[in-house]
Parts: C-alpha cells; sequence; structure tokens
C-alpha cells in the first residue's frame, strides 16, 4: 500500500488525533474556552476533493443506491446539503478530479482490478438476493462524478477541475484563495502542510438538514505519536512508497529495517513468492528510520543507504526517490498567510476553537487536546535560542532537516507545527529536482510540465521486453516512417513499466497465514520491478492532429470551472482516455461489455473533435484540383485504458477515429463557437449522428419530448446494436415508464419495489 496505508494509520493507530467537529459551530465563530460567541465576518471556506467522498455526495451511503432511483435521492441530498451550508455560513467549493495522470497509471490498474471483481459481488449479490448490495461494496456508478457536478452547479456550489496532477492542484488551490481547510481522505494530503484537514468520508448531514459534522485530524498530534518533526514528512513519504518511487522497489529497505530478529523476518519469502511488510509495520519501522537521519540535505547518502540492497535498476530508484522527496517537498510548503478567522482546532476544553486571526506564523501554537484547567497561552522562543523551551523544532530550520537533539523529544515538544517557507503556486513550478538529460529513459514525467499531450514509451528500454510498448506484429504507417508524437520525446514515468510479476503485495493476515510453512532459509529479497511481467505497458500512437488555439483554449477553460466532461480534455491534449469499471455481468455470454458497446460512439466523437471529416474533404479537394490521386489519410488513434471481461487494464486498446457518412460535420472550432442559429442546428445533429439517431423524427417534440432526445437516443442505439439483444420489451417498456411515469419520481417509492430476480438483466 505504500504512501496510501498512511491514512488507514491514523484512523487505527492514532485515535487521539481524530477529533469530531461541527462544522455550523465552527462557523459561528466560537471562542476558545467556550461559550462566548461572535458574528463571523466572512463564511467558513472548505474545498472538498470530490474524489475522495463521491459516495458522501451521492447521498451519505443511500441504501439504494443500485436497483433504482438513486438520481432522484441524490439531487435530494445535494439540495440539503447546499441548503444547510447557505443556512449556516459556510462556503463549500467541491474540486474534482480531471487529470488523465500517467504518472499514477499503475495505481489505477490495480485499483480497476479490484473494482471489477467488486463488481461481480454485486452483480451476485443482487440476482441471489433480491435487495441492494452492502454499503461496503459501493461502487460508483458510471458518470456519477460528472452528474453530482452538473448538480452542485445547479445548487449555486462552486466546483473546479483538476488539469494535470490533481493532488497538488487541490493543495496549491487551497492555500493560494485561502481556504479555511479540506475536506478529503487521502494520505497524500495528511502529509502536507495543510492546517485543517478533515474526513470526506465522515462527512455527515443529519435528517433534519440543520448539523452537517465530520472528523478533523490533528497532525501535530500524529507527529507525536510518531516521534517525527513534520519537516520530515517528505522523505518519510518518499520511503513509504508511492506513485514516484513505488513501494516494491522499496521491498528490500522495508525488510532490512525490520532486522533478523523480527517475528516476520522468516516471512520474506514466502512460497517462492515475493511479499511485502504490513503497512502499519512499515511506517513505523520508516518513521525510526527518518527520525534518525543524520543530515536530511544529504539526500544522495540516504539514498545510498537506502537502496545498498538493491539488486537492479539502482540509478532509476535514486532518481525517483529524490524526485519523490521533491512532490511532497512542493506539497508540504506552509502558507504565506493564514486565512482569517475559523483557525478551528481543539482547545484545551476538547471543544472546537478559534485561534485570533493575526497571529504571525511563528507564534502560532496548537494546545494539547488533554484536560487541562486553563488554556495554554502561546510561547514564544527567544530568538537567540531556537529549538528550546517549548518549541523542539528550530522554526528557522529549513525543510528537511532536523538537530540531532530531537530524537528523544518529550510529549510536549509536539505542541507547535513549524511554518515557514514562501509558498510557490504549484502550476509555476517545476520538478524540485534536476530532471535527468533529455536522452535519458528517466527524465521528468508531463506531470511537472502542464500542456503535455500524448505520452510515449520512449522509456521502456529498462528489464527485458523494451521494445513491448510499440505494436508488435502488422507494421502501421507511421512505424515504418518513425514519425512519433510530439511529446514523446521527454517521456513519462507513469509510461515505465511497473513489475507486478508473480509477486505478492500480501497483507499481514495473509503473512501471518503462511508463518507455519516456512523454512529456516532466508533468501535475499530481489527488487519487484526487475521481474518480467509488467504491471502496465504502454504503446506509442501517432502525433495528434493539429487543433486549433482557440479551441483549446475554450475546452481548457470549461475543463477547468467543471463544465465539461474530462475525457473530451484528455482526447484533445493526450489522446487517450481511461474508462472506469462499470456494473456488469460478465457470466453473461450474450451482452457485451460497456466498454465496447459504446465503443463506435466514441470513435465518432473523437472524429468531431480533431474535426476529420472537413479536414479530409479539404485534402481530397486539393488533390482533385491539381489532378492528383487522394492521399492516404493517416489514421487519428485514440488510446483507451479499460477493463472489462476478457481486457486487462495493463494495457491500452487502439481506437480509430471515425468521420460520419451521412453528411460532412464543421470543424470543432466552428462547431463550438458558432453563435448562427445552422450552428445550434449541426451541434443537435453532430450529437444525433454520434448516437446513430439522426432522423427528423427525433427532433419532434409530438414524438421524443425534448427532456428525453438523450434517454430516447441511449435506447434507440442500444435496440440497434447488431449482433446480441441489448434490451428486452420489459426492459424498455421499464426504462419509458420510469421516464414518463409521474408517480415514479419519488425515491421513497421506488424504494418499496419489489426486485422480480426472474425478469431481472445482468447488466445495470
Amino acid at each position: 500500500m505504500g504512501v496510501q496505508g498512511f491514512q488507514d494509520y491514523i484512523e487505527k493507530h492514532c485515535p487521539s488525533a481524530v477529533v469530531p467537529v461541527e462544522l455550523q459551530k465552527l462557523a459561528r465563530g466560537s471562542l476558545v474556552g467556550g461559550g462566548r460567541q461572535r458574528p463571523p465576518h466572512t463564511p467558513l471556506r472548505l474545498l472538498v476533493d470530490a474524489d475522495n467522498c463521491l459516495h458522501r455526495l451521492y447521498g451519505g451511503f443511500y441504501t439504494d443506491w443500485v436497483s433504482g432511483g438513486q438520481w432522484n435521492h441524490m439531487l435530494g441530498y445535494l439540495a440539503a446539503l447546499a441548503k444547510a451550508c447557505f443556512g449556516g455560513n459556510i462556503e463549500l467549493f467541491v474540486f474534482f478530479n480531471g487529470a488523465l495522470e500517467k504518472a499514477r497509471l499503475h495505481e489505477w490498474v490495480k485499483r480497476q482490478g479490484n473494482e471489477r471483481q467488486t463488481a461481480q459481488q454485486i452483480v451476485s449479490h443482487v440476482q441471489n438476493k433480491g435487495t441492494p448490495p452492502p454499503k461496503v461494496w459501493f461502487l460508483p456508478p458510471v458518470c456519477m462524478a460528472h452528474c453530482i457536478r452538473l448538480a452542485l452547479i445547479r445548487f449555486h456550489v462552486k466546483v473546479a477541475q483538476s488539469i494535470e496532477d490533481h493532488h497538488q492542484e487541490v493543495i496549491g488551490f487551497c492555500r493560494e484563495n485561502g481556504f479555511h481547510g479540506l475536506v478529503a481522505y487521502d494520505s497524500d494530503y495528511a502529509l502536507c502542510n495543510i492546517p485543517y484537514y478533515f474526513s470526506a468520508h465522515a462527512l455527515k448531514l443529519s435528517r433534519n438538514g440543520k448539523s452537517l459534522t465530520t472528523s478533523q485530524y490533528l497532525m501535530h498530534e500524529v507527529a507525536k505519536q510518531l516521534d517525527l518533526n513534520p519537516n520530515r514528512f517528505p522523505i518519510f513519504a518518499a520511503l513509504l512508497g508511492n506513485h514516484i518511487l513505488p513501494d516494491e522497489d522499496l521491498a528490500s529497505f522495508h525488510w532490512s529495517l525490520l532486522g533478523p530478529e523480527h517475528p516476520l523476518a522468516s516471512l520474506k519469502v514466502r512460497a517462492h513468492q515475493l511479499v511485502l511488510p504490513p503497512c502499519d509495520v512499515v511506517i513505523k519501522a520508516v518513521a525510526d528510520y527518518v527520525r534518525n537521519i543524520q543530515d536530511t540535505s544529504d539526500l544522495d547518502a540516504i539514498a545510498k543507504d537506502v537502496f545498498q540492497h538493491s539488486q537492479s535498476r539502482t540509478d532509476d530508484k535514486v532518481i525517483r526517490f529524490k524526485r519523490a522527496i521533491g512532490y511532497y517537498s512542493a506539497t508540504s510548503k506552509p502558507m504565506a498567510f493564514h486565512p482569517p478567522h475559523y483557525l478551528a482546532r481543539p482547545n484545551p476544553f476538547g471543544m472546537p476553537g478559534i485561534v485570533p486571526p493575526y497571529v504571525p506564523p511563528q507564534m502560532l501554537n496548537i494546545p494539547q487536546t488533554s484536560l487541562q484547567a486553563k488554556p495554554v497561552a502561546p510561547q514564544v522562543p527567544s530568538p537567540g535560542a531556537p529549538g528550546q523551551g517549548p518549541h523542539p523544532y528550530n522554526l528557522a530550520e529549513p525543510a528537511l532537516t532536523l538537530e540531532t537533539s530531537g530524537k528523544n523529544l518529550t510529549e510536549q515538544n509536539y505542541s507547535n507545527i513549524p511554518h515557514e517557507g514562501k509558498h510557490t503556486p504549484l502550476y509555476e513550478r517545476s520538478s524540485p529536482i534536476n530532471p535527468a538529460p533529455s536522452g535519458s529513459p528517466n527524465h521528468v514525467d508531463s506531470a511537472y510540465f502542464p500542456g503535455s499531450s500524448t505520452s510515449s514509451s520512449s522509456d521502456n528500454d529498462e528489464g527485458s521486453g523494451g521494445a513491448a510498448n510499440h505494436i508488435s506484429g502488422n507494421k502501421i504507417g507511421w512505424e515504418k516512417t518513425g514519425s512519433h508524437s510530439e511529446p514523446q520525446a521527454r517521456g513519462d514515468p507513469g509510461d515505465q513499466t511497473k513489475a507486478e510479476g508473480s509477486s505478492t503485495a500480501s497483507s499481514g493476515s495473509q503473512l501471518a497465514e503462511g508463518k507455519g510453512n516456512q523454512t529456516g532459509t532466508v533468501q535475499p529479497i530481489p527488487c519487484l520491478l526487475s521481474m518480467p511481467t509488467r504491471n502496465h505497458m504502454d504503446i506509442t500512437t501517432p502525433p495528434l492532429p493539429p487543433v486549433a488555439p482557440e479551441v483549446l483554449r475554450v475546452a481548457e477553460h470549461r475543463h477547468k470551472k467543471g463544465l465539461m466532461y474530462p475525457y473530451i480534455f484528455h482526447v484533445l491534449t493526450k489522446g487517450e482516455i481511461k474508462i472506469a469499471v462499470s456494473i456488469e455481468d460478465e457470466a453473461s455470454k450474450d451482452l457485451p461489455p460497456a466498454a465496447l458497446l459504446y465503443r463506435p460512439v466514441r470513435q465518432y466523437v473523437y472524429g468531431v473533435l480533431f474535426s476529420l471529416a472537413e479536414s479530409r474533404k479539404k485534402t481530397e479537394r486539393l488533390a482533385f484540383r491539381k489532378n492528383r490521386l487522394p492521399p492516404e489519410f493517416s489514421p487519428v488513434i485514440i488510446k483507451e485504458w479499460a477493463a472489462y471481461k476478457g481486457k486487462s487494464p495493463q494495457t491500452p486498446e487502439l481506437v480509430e477515429a471515425l468521420a460520419f457518412r451521412e453528411w460532412t460535420c464543421p470543424n470543432l472550432k466552428r462547431l463550438w463557437l458558432g453563435k448562427a442559429v445552422e450552428d445550434k442546428n449541426r451541434r443537435m445533429r453532430a450529437f444525433l449522428a454520434c448516437m446513430r439517431s439522426d432522423t427528423p423524427a427525433m427532433l419532434n417534440p409530438a414524438s421524443v419530448p425534448t427532456h428525453l432526445t438523450v434517454l430516447c437516443c441511449v435506447l434507440r442505439y442500444m435496440v440497434q446494436w447488431p449482433g446480441a439483444r441489448i434490451l428486452r420489451r420489459q426492459e424498455l417498456d421499464a426504462f419509458l415508464a420510469q421516464a414518463l411515469s409521474p408517480k415514479l419520481y419519488e425515491p421513497d417509492q421506488l424504494q418499496e419495489l419489489k426486485i422480480i430476480t426472474s425478469v431481472l438483466t445482468s447488466q445495470f
């Protein structure tokens, strides 16, 4: 699990660091020490990472989230949430994940495998028991984030969408815009220097809609229990394992920290499968190691010690280690200022309180949560003796450094979190670590350089099968000429193949199972990335056609504002998309996977986005005028990463963009930016043509009500699917009945309906 297990570690092993809070009380401006109140000058501004709490925004773990009625319930819940925030003087700003994040592709691949198994459990449960599945199996329905985003806009809740690196953009947006707190649930946020960090999983709106509660994470309390200076969190995060330096690369280091006397030492090699120590054990061991580092600025010496047992690709690991430290150092830079009011944290009486607004960062003291007779006044160290008195850390100490005297810190030593440094906007920041030369297979990934396009696999000469990322078998035209897309010379660590191989990243319980079967032989642990089997393999694609600058500006603006589905920007700029797992029955032999069912629609959308029809028509006209044969058009190829029956997410599928045969669709600039009536008609016709519903009757309100156009297009598309029969008569009637019957508009009535398993389809 690496660094991603740190959030669970806080929940399970640091109970004193998780404090329940009521957001309305914070918004009312309660003072430290009790009952007095003052009217706040500004609302309590909270930034919410929607990627961490989709299930909460969906309706607070609504029971019936599979079998029907969930969208109406979601709208009702979001309306109540918006009303409670407006009435309680709370300003929510919801940030959605709109980044492709190729650097985290190996994490996405693993997650898709787990969600695919969950989907099959859901289908089996519904078929066998006819009841909604357990809440712990919650799997976001397709396009749920998009629907929630549009619903929030409808209820006047501000939204935004990330574009390159979601975590960095959330942290940067939170700091630069003076938010009072971040509502999320991710280890990357826990390890950065966010002043007030609230739990997205614990976010709860009472039934009467008047109380909005959650939990606050006190990171100074976590630092106290780990006995670790927060300035050392970047090194700590880098050595736990992350998306830049996976924990598989650190397996030998983690085992070496435990030592031969550790109870789990004999389980390093189990049935010829490589295993990783349990996450909580690794966190404690790495914290001990980082605490005892003498010079945190000498990264070469640290890397040499960490990778002394590495058997392959040591130089690459050192580069990644430094880049990981740079990544977490950038996210851990303290704020240049503290937002006024609402600096909430438990006071000595255990109640959330407010720190007076004008307090220099060096003087900010975080009181203990233990009960005391009187509030603790802020204590300021004398200028001549930094680090003495109540402050264990030198407040002038640069990041990643700690005096050796800080090893044996007492309990009071964690009463303060240092605040120093100047914040630089994340979108202006390059990699803190010098990138490798451009010819190296390990240069800096596109996450550090905005504006990247189609990624490449130029770094796949590592290990075995270095050319595996190129299309094998028949050579396509662009491979013969050797042309590549523009950013392919840059490389992307997300495209570097990660080896999962035959290794097993085992949990503590799995380790315990095999304890009795181990022999006394202790074998060295080879690096998991030296194994030939890879976690994901990228494929080189031809360069994308040029897109008008005006179109790119509009696309970027709409994407950032949350007004456009993220796939569109991914296709225009990178030429690839990630398709999440949907709930479908893989045991069915008749129904095609959803990713394949709607692939023709996406192919036509790709053709519209790249103005395929008009550009080819112009080329043909030019050839005709010059009395030449029409040229052979190079295909526009989009990479689709998806996981479904018979398809692993480890490799992308190459999908060709298609143009309409019936008519010549205008270019994207005119289609998007045209203001004439005929431009509006062309936009509607392009949509209908993509859905194979380009008939006059679809636009006749007497035949198809305008508000049901999308539903009817989707049903028509499914009915027309060649080959297998997608919809049966009673299923089509059920869709139409739910859309037209006013009796089925209320989710409470739908909740009372009994699922008839005999006519239940296996696809949702």
